[in-house]
C-alpha cells in the first residue's frame, strides 16, 4: 500500500519584492513538506491581496483577471496531479511545477541519460578507462532498456520517476528473466547506481532512489591448485604445441599472480633487473591501474626464457604467446582432462593459486601479496586468507588424526613392554 502524500497549492504575494508599489504573485506547491514555487509574472498592490483567501480583493477588472488566472493554474495542477496518480507515477512538487510550465524532464529520461554517460566514457577508453569498462556499461544499458520496455511498455521513463521499487524490480528481472547470478547482478546495479549518482550531482534528479538500497555480495568458493597438482601439470608431456604454450602460461601465472588481461599485455620491456639483481616484471594492473611489480620465481623465469626466441613473441614484442581468453580457458579444459587434474582450470584459478598455495601458504606476509597482486585494498587480498583458513583447518584435522594414531601406537608399545 502506498503512503498517502500531503499535497497543497497556495498563492501568495512577496512583500519583500515590492516594486513601484506592486508585489509579485507566486504559486507555492508543496508535496510531503517539499516546496516548489512559480512566479505568475503578475503583481498587485499588497492592500488588494487577501492572505487568507489567496486571491485578489474586489471586483475590479484587474482583480478578476488575476483570480481567473489563479483558478486556471489551480485546476491545471489538480488535473496533472490526478493524472500522475492514475498512471501510478511518483509525485513531487518539482514534477508538478515542471508539468505546469510544460518543461517536464523528457530530456532526462533514464535511457537517454545512460546513453549520454556511455558516450562520454567511450571517448576516454584507453586514456582513463579500459574498453571492458565501456562494454560493461553498455551491457547494463541494454538490460535496463529490456526491463523498462517489458515492465512499462515504453522507453521514455524519466529520472524523477525512478523509485526504490524500480531498483528492486530491476534486480528481480536480472535474476529471473536474464538468469544472471547474484554477484553479477549486483555489479550491474552498481553501474546503474553510478549513472544515477552522476544525474543527481548534475541536478537532473530531485532525489536519489538508491539512498535506501544496499548491494550485497555473496561469498564465492575460490578454488586453487595444490603443489602436487601443479607438479602434475608441469610433468605431463602434452605432445601439442598449442596446449604446451597454454600450460606454460598458466603455470607462469601461478607463480606471478597475473590475471589474463595483465599477462597478455606483458612486453619484453616489462622484464627488468630489480634492486636485488634478480629479474622482475614492472607493470600496472589493467583493472585498477595499480603498480604491480613482481620478482620472478625460478619457475616463472624458466618459462620466460623458453619463449625468448618464439616467433610470435619476437614479432609482436610480447613476453609470452598468449591467446584469447576464451581459447586459453577452453584449452585448459583439455589439459585438465589429459593430466588428470580434477578441477575446473581457468586462467583466474592461476591467480588464486599464486595468492594461496604459492605465497600465503608459505608465510609471505599478506601486505606483500596484496602489493604483488595489484590490489588497491587489503580487504580484497584477505579473501584469499579466508580460503587459507579452510586449508589450515583441513591440515589440522589431518594432524589430529596422525597424532591420535601415534598416541595409540605408543600405548600399544608401552603395553607390550609391560607384558
Amino acid at each position: 500500500m502506498k503512503t498517502v502524500q500531503i499535497y497543497s497549492v497556495n498563492f501568495l504575494i512577496k512583500k519583500s519584492k515590492v516594486k513601484n508599489g506592486l508585489a509579485p504573485i507566486y504559486c507555492r506547491i508543496a508535496v510531503d513538506g517539499k516546496r516548489a514555487e512559480i512566479a505568475l509574472k503578475q503583481a498587485i498592490p499588497p492592500n488588494k491581496w487577501s492572505i487568507k483567501a489567496s486571491r485578489a480583493i474586489g471586483s475590479s477588472e484587474e482583480s478578476r483577471l488575476i483570480n481567473n488566472h489563479i483558478d486556471i493554474l489551480r485546476n491545471k495542477l489538480l488535473h496533472y496531479h490526478n493524472q500522475l496518480l492514475l498512471e501510478n507515477k511518483p509525485i513531487s512538487a518539482m514534477k508538478l511545477k515542471n508539468g505546469l510550465l510544460g518543461k517536464g524532464t523528457k530530456q532526462h529520461t533514464l535511457l537517454t541519460t545512460f546513453q549520454y554517460h556511455n558516450e562520454r566514457i567511450k571517448e576516454v577508453v584507453g586514456l582513463d578507462i579500459q574498453l571492458a569498462t565501456y562494454v560493461k556499461y553498455e551491457t547494463v544499458r541494454k538490460k535496463l532498456e529490456a526491463f523498462v520496455k517489458e515492465t512499462y511498455h515504453e522507453s521514455g521513463i524519466t529520472l524523477n520517476e525512478l523509485t526504490y521499487s524500480f531498483i528492486t524490480d530491476f534486480e528481480f528481472f536480472l535474476k529471473t528473466q536474464e538468469r544472471i547470478g547474484h554477484n553479477t547482478a549486483m555489479k550491474y546495479i552498481h553501474c546503474f547506481r553510478k549513472v544515477i549518482h552522476m544525474s543527481v550531482k548534475n541536478g537532473w534528479m530531485e532525489r536519489n532512489p538508491f539512498v535506501s538500497y544496499k548491494t550485497t555480495i555473496h561469498a564465492v568458493k575460490r578454488d586453487q591448485l595444490t603443489l602436487e597438482e601443479i607438479a602434475k601439470l608441469k610433468k605431463k608431456s602434452l605432445h601439442c604445441e598449442r596446449l604446451e604454450e597454454v600450460r606454460d602460461i598458466f603455470i607462469f601465472c601461478c607463480y606471478t599472480g597475473y590475471a589474463y588481461i595483465d599477462v597478455k599485455k606483458l612486453t619484453r620491456e616489462d622484464l627488468v633487473t630489480g634492486i636485488d639483481g634478480e629479474k622482475w616484471i614492472f607493470t600496472e594492473r589493467t583493472k585498477t591501474s595499480i603498480t604491480s611489480n613482481v620478482p620472478l620465481l625460478p619457475e616463472a623465469l624458466k618459462i620466460v626464457r623458453k619463449y625468448e626466441d618464439n616467433p610470435y613473441c619476437r614479432n609482436h614484442n610480447k613476453l609470452l604467446p598468449v591467446k584469447s581468453n576464451q581459447k586459453m580457458n577452453a584449452y585448459l579444459k583439455e589439459i585438465a582432462a589429459i593430466t588428470g587434474v580434477k578441477k575446473n582450470l581457468t586462467m583466474h584459478m592461476a591467480r588464486h593459486t599464486f595468492a594461496t598455495t604459492i605465497t600465503l601458504s608459505n608465510g609471505v606476509p599478506i601486505e606483500t601479496v596484496s602489493k604483488m597482486l595489484g590490489h588497491n585494498r587489503l580487504a580484497t587480498t584477505q579473501i584469499y586468507a579466508k580460503v587459507l583458513e579452510n586449508k589450515v583447518s583441513e591440515d589440522m584435522n589431518t594432524l589430529r588424526s596422525k597424532l591420535g594414531e601415534a598416541q595409540q601406537r605408543s600405548q600399544e608399545m608401552a603395553g607390550n613392554q609391560a607384558g
